[in-house]
């Protein structure tokens, strides 16, 4: 029996979320991962976890070839809704904008709230001393322009991200009530090693860029693997300093993630 038949059904079955250039090197992550942890992957399936409906490996619709950076956050948000198996992408989100600013959905969504206005500051939306209240609703009226040059939905900036080569991971690819996510993201740090290992091997010319975000994405710099990459590190963006953050607005204000027209 190959060492494939040994995941557990549930586990196969997510694979089918992922590009087919990836099922090889999943596999082998999961089998690393089930090397370090034999009874990780069978207690895992035992008890509820986020992503459900087999969106385990959801972000790995990106094909291993388009891959130019690697966005890694802490784990899948605690709701089922909102967890899709693709980091920061709330399932709950549909609409951006209200009529007073964000959304009250991406509101609840912390870190999407904060990403988002660190993206208008990157883009000249918005003064990063002033980024609620009026300043929000100025925004705001902007968006609901006729052929605003803003996008208006979640999926827009997923697609947008993914086009630009973003691979959108968490250290975690699992969140469970009951277990501690840094000691989740230790766990999958076996799989991670391999999703380099393959990103090494495609693009040795021009390895993607690890944009670490948070204390326990920044264990991914232990992988041996990890240290052929550049990298980029931040605070998680559930912290307000994040939109202040000159580094992330640098590094994202080319990609004009929020023009619709681009």
């Amino acid at each position: 029996m190959s060492g494939v038949a040994t995941l557990p059904e549930e586990i196969r079955l997510s694979l089918q979320h992922a590009h087919p250039s990836w099922h090889a090197v999943l596999e082998q992550g999961l089998l690393a991962l089930q090397q370090a942890q034999p009874a990780y992957l069978t207690e895992l399936c035992a008890q509820p976890y986020l992503p459900t409906q087999h969106r385990l490996f959801a972000a790995f619709a990106v094909p291993r070839d388009q891959v130019r950076y690697v966005l890694i956050g802490e784990g899948p948000y605690p709701r089922e809704q909102s967890a899709t198996g693709v980091s920061f992408m709330d399932g709950a989100v549909s609409e951006i904008w209200s009529s007073t600013g964000l959304s009250k959905k991406v509101n609840r969504a912390t870190s999407l709230r904060n990403f988002f206005k660190m993206l208008l500051v990157a883009d000249g939306y918005l003064d990063e001393s002033a980024t609620s209240g009026d300043a929000m609703q100025g925004v705001a009226q902007i968006a609901a322009q006729s052929g605003s040059p803003l996008i208006q939905h979640l999926d827009e900036l997923q697609q947008k991200m993914q086009q630009q080569g973003f691979l959108l991971l968490n250290a975690s690819l699992v969140f469970r009530d009951h277990v501690a996510p840094v000691k989740d993201g230790v766990s999958w740090l076996p799989f991670l090693q391999q999703v380099l290992l393959a990103l090494a091997a495609d693009q040795s010319d021009r390895l993607p860029s690890l944009v670490l975000w948070g204390k326990i994405a920044e264990q991914v710099r232990k992988i041996p693997a990890a240290s052929a990459f550049p990298h980029i590190v931040a605070e998680h963006p559930y912290n307000l300093s994040f939109i202040a953050n000159k580094k992330m607005q640098d590094f994202f204000r080319p990609m004009q993630l929020l023009n619709s027209f681009s």
